[in-house]
């Protein structure tokens, strides 16, 4: 499964409004390395990343996962808020 869609499907089920997620891949310097950018409301932020960071490590984790599956690439998820 790639990579994008998984992250996105996963984001669009913890949050209210599925339609303001933007999930976006971006070129790496290394060739081995996927980065993944994950744009949430601000006021929806705290949905994604839960408390202490566990759902976002969580994402990561399961996200990171599929990729040893399948690319066995290095998989960088970054979470920011508009």
């Amino acid at each position: 499964m790639d990579l994008v869609k998984l992250t996105e499907i996963i984001v669009k089920e913890l949050v209210h409004d599925a339609d303001s997620i933007s999930v976006k891949e971006f070129p790496s310097s290394n060739e081995n390395e996927i980065i993944i950018e994950v744009m949430v409301p601000s006021d929806e932020m705290g949905l994604v990343i839960g408390k202490d960071g566990k759902l976002a490590k969580a994402l990561r984790t399961i996200v990171q996962a599929s990729s040893y599956v399948n690319d066995n690439k290095l998989v960088k998820i970054n979470i920011d808020s508009y």
